[in-house]
């Protein structure tokens, strides 16, 4: 039996500081589309990020790739997305192997040092009205619209007032926090692991593709029965380059962590510090041009794969990926193979997640659309959601949540609050078509939207 913890009665006066047209909640790849996109429409804007740096788990995670961008003949993530790529790879933040294609489906290595200066450089140039170190600690609302949210930062706690609010937590804090309805993890509510990403020097990459072993997981049974491992995770993504002689860490999973539950997150980060230790050995062992491999740093943010999802006015389901589902309110398509990891090292559900990834992928040029709908949270009249916090079912949210399916979604919803304050509405009176034709203006890929006066 629990026992119940003592309350108290926590109230004071706090001054409302900012009174924006947009208030964004997170400053990663979503948020930092929103705010982009908002604010180049003419809203005015203010994003509230709890880390040092925008970016999150690409900058301050240290995620080590930006997963496909396009479908091998279209580039999906056009707009703001393909801007971020173009200013990155100028500033030479792309891996060594990374070849400029305006459709490509590869895999591109991240210098999350420069990437950090992009996004500093594009928020600062379109006028985004920005903070760091700022956390949002809650929400006021009344009758399905909220009416503040409250955010804590080292001068104290204060309240912003906003005409729409978008929630780019990657965890739907804000959405659910106002009454939202959301989902997590699966149908026992077991979420996928995370993954505390690293940054390894020197590293001899030519010596390990003329190794001929076919992959990095390729020795982990026998490095287990050597006891290398404390169990065995036969699900290894990999160390990919950053630059010729440093490698971006995906590697080690830390089951049963809970990105919403904050002793949860403390414990994981712990257990992912300590796993690297086993990796840096098995790495230097049984791998070659990894037995100098020195660790350079870890990430300030645990990898967090899944979380909440947020149930928006339609859920994008397997069938939509299945069918490259058309809708009439597309703001985007993707296509990243459902990826869903494995929630314990049990040989069972490796097999899971394998039939999973091998199974559920689309051919080159194909791809599924994402409607508004999935933006537009239920139960609310001001607030959108963008990034892998979506309405989707499970299969989904493990596609659409990576880095390029997020500015997709993110631009999406700016652009869209951008037009509901313009014209003092509410997020479900806004006109899709004009939605669509300010997208196509930016940039963005919608080949199926009818609107007047584009192709």
């Amino acid at each position: 039996m629990n026992e119940e913890k003592p309350r108290i009665v926590f109230h004071r006066e706090i001054p409302v500081r900012y009174e924006p047209d947009i208030f964004i909640a997170g400053g990663g790849p979503a948020g930092i589309a929103a705010a982009i996109s908002a604010a180049r429409e003419g809203a005015k804007v203010f994003l509230a990020e709890g880390q040092g740096c925008l970016g999150g788990l690409g900058t301050a995670g240290l995620v080590p790739a930006f997963m496909q961008f396009g479908d091998g003949a279209n580039f999906l993530a056009a707009g703001i997305g393909y801007e971020v790529l173009s200013r990155l790879r100028s500033a030479g933040g792309t891996d060594p192997n990374d070849r400029p294609d305006a459709s490509t489906d590869k895999i591109i290595g991240i210098k999350a040092e420069i990437l950090k200066r992009v996004y500093d450089e594009m928020m600062t140039e379109a006028g985004v009205d920005f903070t760091l170190h700022t956390t949002l600690i809650g929400v006021e609302t009344n009758n399905g619209c909220i009416t503040a949210a409250i955010c804590a930062a080292k001068s104290g706690i204060y309240a912003v007032r906003a005409k729409i609010y978008i929630d780019c937590t990657g965890d739907g804090d804000l959405a659910a926090w106002a009454g939202a309805p959301f989902e997590k993890g699966d149908e026992k509510g077991v979420l996928q692991p995370g993954t505390l990403c690293s940054l390894w020097a020197n590293i001899d990459f030519d010596k390990w593709k003329k190794s001929g072993i076919s992959h990095q997981a390729a020795r982990l049974e026998e490095a287990y029965k050597d006891g290398v491992f404390s169990y065995l995770d036969r699900h290894l993504p990999g160390i990919w380059p950053i630059s010729e002689n440093i490698g971006g860490g995906n590697v080690g999973h830390v089951f049963g962590v809970d990105g919403t539950d904050e002793k949860s997150l403390t414990n994981a980060l712990i257990e992912g510090r300590k796993l690297l230790m086993q990796y840096e050995r098995y790495y230097k062992q049984y791998l070659p041009g990894f037995e100098k491999m020195e660790l350079v740093a870890t990430g300030s943010l645990m990898g967090i794969r899944e979380t909440r999802r947020i149930i928006g006015d339609y859920i994008l389901s397997l069938d939509d990926f299945r069918n490259r589902a058309v809708f009439d309110d597309e703001i985007g398509r993707y296509c990243f193979p459902v990826d869903i990891h494995p929630s314990s090292p049990d040989a069972d559900d490796y097999e899971k997640y394998k039939h999973g990834w091998d199974n559920y992928r689309l051919e080159r040029g194909e791809s599924y659309g994402i409607p508004f709908r999935c933006l537009v949270p239920q139960g609310l009249s001001n607030v959108l959601v963008a990034g892998r916090c979506i309405s989707t079912d499970r299969y989904l949210q493990g596609s659409v949540r990576v880095i390029p399916g997020c500015y997709i979604t993110g631009q999406a919803a700016g652009v869209a609050a951008a037009i509901a304050a313009e014209n003092n509405t509410t997020t479900r009176d806004i006109s899709i078509k004009e939605v669509q034709k300010r997208l196509i203006k930016i940039g963005a890929y919608l080949p199926n939207a009818k609107v007047e006066g584009t192709k």
